[in-house]
C-alpha cells in the first residue's frame, strides 16, 4: 500500500502495511539484544545503541515507500527534530525503552513504534514488543488490536474492577511525584514496565491508569497513544486537556493515561506538575 495523496488514507490499512517492516526492525533489535550492544551517548545525554540505528534504517525507508508525501520525525534523526510540524506527520521511535533493552534482564520491555498524527491528534499507531511477541495496532474510528503469533484479537479498555484500580508505572523513571499521585488516589496495585507498553496494557484491559511526570518526547508516546484512544482510553495533560502533538521541539509535559475510568480523579486538589 502506498499513499499518494492526503485524501486516500485508510489508517488501519496503513498500519497493517507497516507490520512487516516493524517486525523486521524488531528482529534486528532482538539479534543485537542477544549479542550484547555497544552504547553511545547522544548530545542530550540519552543512550543510543546499534539496535536503535538498525531499527531506524529499516523503518524510515519503508514508511517513505508507504506514504511518500508525509513528513517523518524520528528520534534518531536529529535533523527531523527541527522540522516544523505539518498537519499530518509520522512520529517514529525505532527503539523505545532503551534502558530496558540495556538491562538484558530478559523482561523484554522495549518496543518499536510508528505513530501518525493528523491535526495534532494521533490517528494511527503500531507498537511491537519483539521479545514478548506482542504487536499492537490501532486507528481512529477502526478500533485497536493485538497480534500474538498469527492470532489477532480486538482489544479495548476495561471498566475498573470493584476491588480497585491498577496503575502502570515506569520501570526506569518512577519518581516521588508518581508515588504521591498513586497514594493520593488510593491506587495500591501497580505494574512496573518500561517503554510504550504502559499505554498498551491499558488499551488491552490489563491496567487502568498511567501517571507520567517529567518530560517525554512525542515519538515516545504517539503510536501507543493512538492505540489507547482507539481502544476507548484517553491521555490528558495536568490541566485536564487532551494531549496534543506537534508541540515545540516535540516535547511532552506531564500526562495521565486512563482506560474507561472517569478522569474525575483530576478533581482532587493535589499538584500534578512538580
Amino acid at each position: 500500500m502506498a499513499i499518494e495523496s492526503e485524501s486516500d488514507i485508510d489508517y488501519l490499512s496503513l498500519a497493517r502495511s507497516l507490520e512487516k517492516p516493524v517486525r523486521e526492525a524488531g528482529q534486528a533489535i532482538l539479534d543485537i539484544y542477544q549479542q550484547g550492544s555497544a552504547v553511545q551517548i547522544k548530545d542530550d545525554g540519552s543512550p543510543v545503541t546499534k539496535a536503535d540505528l538498525a531499527s531506524e534504517a529499516i523503518l524510515l525507508p519503508a514508511i517513505s515507500v508507504a506514504a511518500p508525501s508525509i513528513q517523518i520525525v524520528s528520534e534518531e534523526n536529529a535533523t527531523s527534530h527541527g522540522f516544523a510540524a505539518t498537519d499530518r506527520f509520522f512520529l517514529v521511535d525505532p527503539l523505545d525503552g532503551t534502558k530496558e533493552f540495556l538491562k538484558a534482564d530478559n523482561k523484554g520491555a522495549f518496543t518499536v513504534n510508528i505513530g501518525l498524527v493528523e491535526g495534532e491528534v494521533p490517528v494511527m499507531g503500531i507498537v511491537y514488543a519483539p521479545a514478548l511477541d506482542r504487536l499492537f495496532f490501532g486507528a481512529q474510528d477502526a478500533g485497536a488490536f493485538e497480534m500474538r503469533g498469527d492470532v489477532c484479537r480486538k482489544i479495548e479498555v476495561r471498566k475498573p474492577p470493584a476491588d480497585g484500580w491498577t496503575a502502570v508505572a515506569s520501570a526506569s523513571h518512577r519518581d516521588k511525584a508518581t508515588n504521591d499521585w498513586l497514594q493520593a488516589h488510593g491506587i495500591g496495585k501497580t505494574i512496573a514496565i518500561g517503554s510504550s507498553l504502559k499505554f498498551c496494557l491499558i488499551a488491552a484491559g490489563e491496567a487502568d491508569a498511567y501517571p507520567r511526570y517529567g518530560p517525554t518526547m512525542e515519538w515516545d508516546t504517539a503510536a501507543a497513544d493512538a492505540i489507547l484512544r482507539a481502544a476507548g482510553g484517553r491521555v490528558l495533560t495536568a490541566n485536564g486537556q487532551v494531549l496534543g502533538y506537534g508541540k515545540p521541539r516535540y516535547r511532552n509535559t506531564s500526562f495521565f493515561d486512563f482506560g474507561s475510568g472517569s478522569p474525575a480523579l483530576f478533581q482532587k486538589k493535589i499538584p500534578y506538575d512538580y
